[in-house]
């Protein structure tokens, strides 16, 4: 499996259920400045026990591709959505990566 990949999956694992982080958040992380694209491929082939749900995007919203399943989940675990559909991140963010 691509080692980039590894790394995003490492980090996603880290967080916990009713928090989030985002896609640019992610890759700065891990040093890449330029990388969020990159972990969003990376978690459209995510494997089972990644919760790839909890990545959004840094608005807070859900990305574009979307069929619902995103949503429902991370509201499963209690994360409230705004009337514009995006999850204040100040409440709900996850800051707490720890190198692996």
């Amino acid at each position: 499996m691509n080692k980039q990949f590894e790394a995003v999956y490492a980090l996603v694992r880290q967080i916990p259920a009713g928090k989030v982080a985002t896609y640019g958040q992610i890759a700065r992380w891990l040093g890449w400045d330029h990388g969020a694209r990159t972990v969003g491929w990376a978690l459209r082939s995510a494997p089972a026990g990644v919760p790839w749900h909890r990545v959004v995007n840094g608005r807070g919203a859900i990305s574009l591709f979307d069929d619902g399943e995103q949503r429902l989940r991370l509201e499963s675990e209690g994360i409230c959505f705004n009337a514009l559909g995006r999850i204040d991140l100040k409440v709900y963010g996850f800051d707490g990566f720890v190198k692996v």
